[in-house]
């Protein structure tokens, strides 16, 4: 169903209570005269490019000009449509709703507001692998970063403790890797998701996180799978439990890859110009026991994640995709990333710097800011259907 401007006007606006001190005076009466909006003029001054609903952070020109007059008239200017996007939420924002339910008001006009993004990419990183959340709810979010200017939704999809996302392809994954039947993301949920995202000027892009974070795996396919669920000792060989990666070696691990890639690039790549690969907190003990590789070493080691790498990075590639990896794979295994690769820090702002000096884009996503985001768990008790808790 479309949803106009006068919709997002009337429904979406509330009454400013918190903005005010108690029992404050601060509305305009229900009944004073009033001027509305007579007219609003939208002015696209540019051609949207072929990249427009998926760009790489940058390719895009986010800036508007909004006004509002005290005569009613509203003027908006933008060379891109996603800046037309940009300054029609803006607009929105800048009325309230009347507390008598008499429609909404702007308490600020005369306006004139000249806006543009400081950082060209503007993301949230969303864990659904550690903590499932039904697609109404991703759309939700979606909903909020598209109100704040965000531009990126990071799906982080699947980790150690669960793989819910469904691949045709492997079947398995999902059917024993979720946490339970009904709670993983179906091939058009995804799509849905990605569309959702795109026409509010949100990119939803995914990451499949290897070749540590991978033990979920194992529920389905146990021998892709070193080390796993080691008990009591699982620090020895994974940052959290249940440890398990990837083996390194293994022409049964790529076999398994390129089905997954195969299936999955193609259905992601027309909403994402990246796909994110993963890579961090690879722990080297647990090579000791992935009897392809025997060795905790090194120089064992970087070789083998190298070919891991360039392997996962030529499908994405292949997929009209740029790959993103977290910043282990450069700063602490150094690995040589083609100059495209994105990489994603994590553990520190320091980490940032290091990898621009290196000659890559980075990403600051410093794990100490992040939000927990809350919905009931009465309906999955109760077994409601899935998309509504």
């Amino acid at each position: 169903m479309a949803i106009t401007l006068l919709d997002r006007l009337s429904q979406d606006n509330f009454v400013p209570w918190k903005f005010h001190a108690r029992n404050a005076d601060f509305e305009p009466a229900a009944n004073a005269s009033r001027i509305n909006i007579r007219n609003v003029t939208i002015q696209q001054q540019g051609i949207d490019s072929a990249a427009i609903l998926k760009p790489l952070a940058g390719e895009v020109n986010e800036r508007y000009t909004l006004s509002i007059t005290t005569a009613g008239s509203v003027a908006i200017t933008a060379v891109s449509s996603i800046g037309i996007l940009r300054a029609l939420e803006t607009f929105t924002q800048l009325f309230y709703r009347h507390s008598s339910n008499a429609g909404v008001y702007c308490p600020s006009a005369p306006v004139n507001i000249i806006d543009a993004p400081k950082f060209s990419y503007r993301g949230f990183n969303m864990d659904v692998a550690r903590n499932w959340y039904p697609p109404s709810f991703i759309l939700h979010t979606i909903d909020v970063l598209a109100w704040n200017k965000f531009n990126l939704l990071h799906l982080h999809v699947t980790d150690a403790q669960s793989w819910p996302l469904d691949i045709p392809a492997l079947p398995l994954l999902s059917q024993k890797g979720a946490y339970r039947t009904g709670l993983s993301y179906s091939r058009q949920q995804l799509a849905q998701i990605q569309e959702y995202g795109m026409y509010r000027g949100v990119q939803v892009f995914m990451e499949i996180d290897m070749p540590g974070h991978t033990s979920s795996i194992a529920l389905a396919y146990p021998d892709l799978i070193t080390g796993y669920n080691v008990l009591p000792d699982w620090s020895t060989y994974a940052a959290e439990p249940p440890s398990g990666s990837l083996k390194l070696n293994s022409s049964a691990v790529y076999a398994f890859l390129q089905t997954l890639w195969e299936d999955l690039l193609p259905r992601v790549e027309p909403y994402s110009a990246y796909f994110h690969t993963g890579g961090d907190e690879v722990n080297a003990n647990v090579y000791k026991l992935d009897e392809t590789v025997r060795s905790n070493a090194s120089a064992v080691l970087k070789p083998l994640l190298q070919a891991f790498i360039d392997f996962n990075h030529g499908y994405v590639r292949a997929a009209g995709m740029t790959p993103m990896v977290w910043e282990e794979m450069l700063l602490q295994r150094n690995l040589t990333l083609g100059q495209d690769v994105v990489v994603q820090a994590w553990q520190s702002d320091d980490a940032v710097a290091q990898i621009v000096a290196r000659g890559h884009k980075a990403i600051g996503g410093n794990y100490n800011y992040w939000v927990r985001l809350f919905l009931s768990l009465s309906p999955i008790l109760t077994g409601v259907e899935q998309d509504r808790y």
